[in-house]
């Protein structure tokens, strides 16, 4: 005679789903690390390149501002535009290349986001003589 195999055990009948507890059964699969979105925001990025830009220049002129940026977002890739002020004399296209390099780096490092365009504008160009003349002069 043969010996029988006994059933396999049945396994306990699962607790009824909690009626407050919401699952939602696409989030089942994905890990935590891959669910839902991060935004920085415009003003976020612009503050970082105009930080980068910062970095780059060898020094502020005495008397100027700090470089200021403005950033449009989008798709996650962002355009920057930098103003800044420069002494004078200077190697200018040398300055704005240096720029152009680290605000595209520094955006792409800290935000995550592709820089396909950093335009530069001089706005003001600072000379020594002129400081000096200034500060000779009376009001």
């Amino acid at each position: 005679m043969a010996a029988q195999t006994p059933p396999p055990p049945v396994p306990p009948a699962a607790a009824p789903p909690d009626p407050g507890a919401h699952t939602r059964p696409e989030a089942k699969g994905i890990p935590p690390s891959e669910r839902g979105a991060t935004t920085i925001a415009d003003r976020v990025v612009a503050k970082i390149a105009a930080q980068a830009a910062r970095e780059a220049l060898v020094r502020v002129p005495e008397g100027g501002s700090a470089p200021q940026a403005a950033v449009a977002v989008h798709h996650g890739h962002a355009r920057v535009r930098i103003g800044l002020e420069l002494d004078y004399p200077c190697d200018i296209g040398g300055q704005c290349r240096a720029v152009r390099r680290q605000v595209a780096e520094r955006v792409e490092a800290l935000a995550g986001m592709a820089v396909p365009e950093v335009a530069v504008r001089v706005e003001r160009l600072h000379s020594a003589h002129t400081r000096r003349a200034a500060e000779g002069r009376l009001r």
